[in-house]
């Protein structure tokens, strides 16, 4: 029914126009207490082998929706009802920006692939901080909140900026990731050098303490999977230096060469700058999540992200290290049984593989391998 209404509808529409028309059907369901129930006793994860313990936290599933779906915190509920085990809202900023102009959202169909320039267009931390403040959960859910740098901030001030927002929204947040990735803010990615990811993350932490006393916000940072392998190796030390809760591999992509793209070449240069997610960028964040494990092990919680499409892959990644895997392109292709399509795959492997749960089974093909 959804590859139809894809094929027929969706398709034919600008891709940003589509997203905000289909997630305004998510939360209209959501809002409808007949309707939200039955769709969320159908969709939701509920195999006891699939509950999954990382951050501190509880989830029904390690299968969650990656940050830029929701990024003003509209529609927790209604992702939660469609099966997804945590959601990561975001990025937000500290000041409320629209972005860059339109249009910035593009689809490579014969890829399964989207590129994005969004730019952070978001209503700003204070307003979603508020939002979450009002926020009265229809479901339980595990809502990560991923801050970036407002564009007008001079890389200077940077921190101050980010510093601005942990303190917003640092008390709404089951956890927390600065995303220092996005290539679609100037200068933003300069701040991965670890010389510049140090003391950012360092002031995230100590403003996340000082606003939260009561609990300790797991903090993660998400990471490009552009960065060279030993920038991957530098990345993986400092987290475990500054005892970082965990490393998010990975953001999109700017290459445009060496992904296998089916896509004419004409048509994708003329789409232009920006992010690219999707299938195409499955091998090189699975390649930057093997050698994060193989450099902290269990030391830091690694999330998954970049190309998963099915079960196999979001059991790849398991396997390869990843304690957690989220998704966001597939979801545009899939359509909203995604989430019990691969939930249900992932509990058909584990109970077909040697591995009593799912933690056993985390990072479990590099620990074969250093054997």
């Amino acid at each position: 029914m959804y590859s139809l209404l894809f094929r027929l509808v969706l398709r034919r529409m600008d891709p940003e126009r589509a997203h905000h028309l289909a997630f305004s059907w998510i939360r209209l369901a959501a809002r409808v207490p007949v309707l939200r129930t039955l769709v969320a006793a159908v969709l939701t994860p509920r195999d006891p082998a699939l509950r999954t313990e990382a951050l501190g936290l509880t989830m029904p599933g390690p299968f969650g929706l990656a940050a830029g779906f929701d990024k003003n915190a509209t529609g927790i509920d209604g992702l939660s009802m469609l099966g997804f085990g945590h959601v990561e809202i975001g990025t937000v900023t500290a000041q409320p920006q629209p972005g860059n102009p339109r249009q910035r959202l593009f689809r490579l169909v014969p890829d399964r692939a989207l590129i994005n320039r969004m730019g952070f267009n978001n209503d700003g931390s204070a307003t979603v901080a508020a939002r979450l403040s009002a926020r009265r959960a229809v479901f339980p859910a595990v809502v990560g909140v991923n801050i970036g740098k407002t564009k007008v901030v001079p890389e200077a001030e940077a921190v101050a900026d980010y510093v601005t927002s942990t303190e917003r929204l640092a008390s709404h947040a089951d956890y927390l990731v600065v995303n220092v990735s996005s290539p679609n803010t100037p200068g933003l990615r300069n701040l991965q050098a670890v010389e510049h990811l140090r003391p950012l993350l360092s002031a995230v932490r100590e403003a996340a303490d000082r606003t939260v006393t009561g609990r300790r916000v797991p903090l993660l940072v998400k990471i490009a999977p552009d960065l060279a392998d030993e920038d991957v190796d530098a990345a993986a030390d400092l987290a475990v230096e500054l005892g970082l809760d965990g490393i998010i591999a990975t953001n999109t992509t700017i290459a445009r060469e060496g992904l296998g793209l089916a896509t004419e070449k004409p048509e994708i240069e003329a789409v232009g700058a920006g992010g690219l997610s999707g299938a195409p960028l499955k091998s090189r964040s699975l390649e930057v999540l093997r050698r994060l494990y193989a450099r902290v092990g269990d030391c830091v919680t690694l999330i998954g992200v970049g190309g998963i499409e099915t079960a196999d892959d979001a059991w790849e990644r398991i396997l390869a290290g990843a304690t957690l895997v989220q998704g966001y392109s597939g979801f545009i292709y899939a359509g909203p049984w995604w989430c019990r399509t691969i939930n249900a795959g992932l509990a058909d492997r584990l109970a077909r593989s040697p591995y009593a749960t799912l933690a056993d089974a985390v990072g479990a093909e590099n620990r074969k391998a250093a054997a």
